[in-house]
């Protein structure tokens, strides 16, 4: 089995602090604006008004919010994604992903998105070694599409050893390892997994045109969005690559491009 190494993601509380939805104020401000609607400067009867945009207001809520769960009814609402990406083999490429791995910032929603997008620009940069394929993608509920993506790595996993790992801030490397050199070797196989709260366009028919759309796509995820997402590649250790009869042998799907 080579070596391989894979990096994991997964910030299950997507937002901390922020503006808070329906626009909430301090406490103070709760009672200046009672104070100030409960009274009328001058005795001139200015209650009438407040009350009715306020409950307007109420209605566009409440209409909105009968909009939103119509809209959670008719169909799904995330989708997770998987690209195997097999390419001619240069130690640049394998540096670039080992760097991006021990610097990204695997313990917050931009740190994921920001490594999607590094992960995908370094992928775009080596088009022309392009040789073999897959793209899958699934749609759902959010619970259906994590058990997919869950599946998904799970089976990535089962590939190859891994030598690296860097999970929720924590690296883990496998230094006893020694990279096995063979005859024939000139393979790197690159597998990217999303899971989001937003739908990714149904599988194309498989070309190097759809590859780079299927890369720009993965791209446009964002910390709002992103609910997982998991960057493995094999062989990891500079000097291995697989021969062609390993390639398909672990990864029989692949369509040649």
């Amino acid at each position: 089995i080579k070596a391989g190494h894979d990096l994991f993601l997964s910030p299950r509380l997507h937002l901390v602090g922020g503006k808070a939805p329906g626009g909430l104020l301090p406490q103070e401000d709760e009672d200046r604006l009672a104070h100030h609607i409960g009274q009328d400067p001058g005795g001139g009867g200015s209650l009438g008004l407040m009350p009715v945009l306020v409950f307007f207001g109420l209605v566009v809520v409440a209409a909105l919010m009968v909009r939103g769960l119509r809209q959670a009814g008719e169909g799904p609402v995330a989708s997770a994604a998987r690209l195997r990406l097999a390419l001619l083999l240069r130690p640049e490429t394998q540096r670039a992903l080992r760097r991006l791995a021990e610097e990204a910032d695997t313990t917050s929603a931009k740190g994921l998105a920001d490594l999607v997008d590094e992960a995908v620009l370094i992928l775009l940069r080596e088009e022309p070694a392009w040789r073999f394929a897959t793209y899958e993608v699934k749609a759902g509920g959010e619970e259906e599409v994590m058990a997919r993506f869950d599946a998904w790595m799970v089976e990535e996993r089962s590939k190859y050893q891994e030598t690296f790992r860097h999970f929720e801030g924590k690296k883990r490397s496998e230094e006893s390892y020694r990279a096995q050199m063979e005859p024939g070797g000139r393979y790197l196989v690159v597998s990217l997994l999303l899971a989001e709260r937003r739908l990714h366009p149904p599988k194309p028919k498989l070309s190097r045109a759809a590859v780079r759309e299927a890369l720009l796509d993965l791209a446009g995820s964002s910390p709002y969005s992103l609910l997982a997402a998991y960057l493995s590649w094999t062989p990891e250790r500079e000097g291995e690559a697989l021969t062609e009869e390993e390639l398909l042998l672990l990864y029989p799907e692949l369509e040649k491009l």
